[in-house]
């Protein structure tokens, strides 16, 4: 191992920035060069690849989104487009990657390994749908953007006595909705994993109203279906004015929490370790508080665990 390459895929996370930080200064730090590929694998293809030195990632362990810029790349997913992409890498002499983004990424990953590049994946998007890691890079600024927002919207909820509708990112995962739901004391969270009646979400609003409640929170994952659908059924199956909001990429944005950077370096520094263990086709995941490897065909193939119990409690404080 002599000279590693690092690029974001996908879409952005909080967090991002200081992975890449960890994967530079790391490999600086055992003696290796690195060059760092712009635009995903769109900039591997096209040869959009730079050294980088300490100075380079100076000041960007704070910085939200992906100092690299990140893309989606359908050439990549062919024959033709990863050979281009292999070529690159053999006449800029990278001898292992490191990967930055989802599934997606990841079976890009996988991919460049089985053509003879050991390539490492570390998880990092805000929606949490990673297998074999209990939280992926991104996902915990998010929730605190969504706590952020649901407390300023219930102030607002609470002077007019309305219901809020609150449609909050994730694609086909719910953890954002259901972690910040507890965290915020939403009435209601509707997310992909488990089946809802809006009837059943209507009748506990009323139920709320009969003993004095004045405002109600609803969180709606993404994976569900559009919030201004479900605003507009609470509001003519109950009469009450209903006001829906929709975050959107706010929730993408903003500087990293402490765990998300704290999480990212772990997981860049760990990344640059299996390189120089001669390890290709693994991604990072932190299971309890342990930094650990996992083979990504295995994790690609593995279902994604939900947290019943915590949808479960989430149920039980807000009767």
């Amino acid at each position: 191992m002599q000279k590693i390459g690092v690029l974001t895929s996908g879409g952005d996370a909080p967090g991002m920035n200081a992975a890449i930080r960890a994967v530079v200064r790391k490999a600086i730090y055992h003696g290796l060069d690195v060059v760092g590929v712009k635009r995903g694998y769109s900039g591997l293809i096209n040869g959009e690849i730079e050294a980088m030195d300490l100075g380079s990632v100076a000041d960007i362990i704070h910085r939200g989104g992906t100092v690299l810029y990140t893309a989606r790349c359908e050439e990549f997913k062919t024959p033709e487009g990863r050979q281009k992409a292999l070529g690159m890498i053999r006449k800029h002499g990278i001898t292992g990657l490191v990967v930055i983004g989802g599934d997606g990424s990841f079976r890009g990953a996988e991919k460049l390994t089985q053509m003879g590049v050991p390539t490492i994946g570390i998880p990092g998007t805000i929606d949490n749908d990673i297998p074999c890691t209990d939280y992926t890079i991104g996902f915990d600024t998010a929730v605190n953007t969504v706590i952020e927002a649901i407390d300023k919207i219930r102030d607002t909820a609470t002077s007019h006595e309305r219901t809020y509708v609150i449609e909050v990112m994730g694609r086909n995962a719910g953890d954002i909705a259901m972690i910040a739901g507890v965290a915020g004391g939403a009435e209601s969270i509707l997310i992909p994993e488990a089946p809802y009646n809006i009837q059943q979400t209507v009748e506990k609003l009323k139920r709320g109203a009969a003993r004095g409640k004045r405002h109600s929170i609803i969180l709606v994952a993404e994976g569900i279906g559009k919030g201004m659908e479900i605003g507009e059924q609470i509001q003519e199956m109950t009469g009450w004015e209903t006001r829906v909001t929709v975050l959107g990429h706010i929730q993408r944005g903003g500087s990293p929490t402490a765990f998300d950077r704290t999480l990212a370096s772990r997981m860049g520094a760990f990344a640059v370790e299996l390189l120089l263990q001669g390890e290709g086709k693994k991604m990072v995941g932190i299971n309890g508080n342990a930094i650990q490897a996992h083979d990504i065909e295995t994790a690609l193939a593995t279902p994604r665990a939900f947290n019943s119990e915590i949808y479960d409690l989430a149920g039980i404080l807000s009767i």
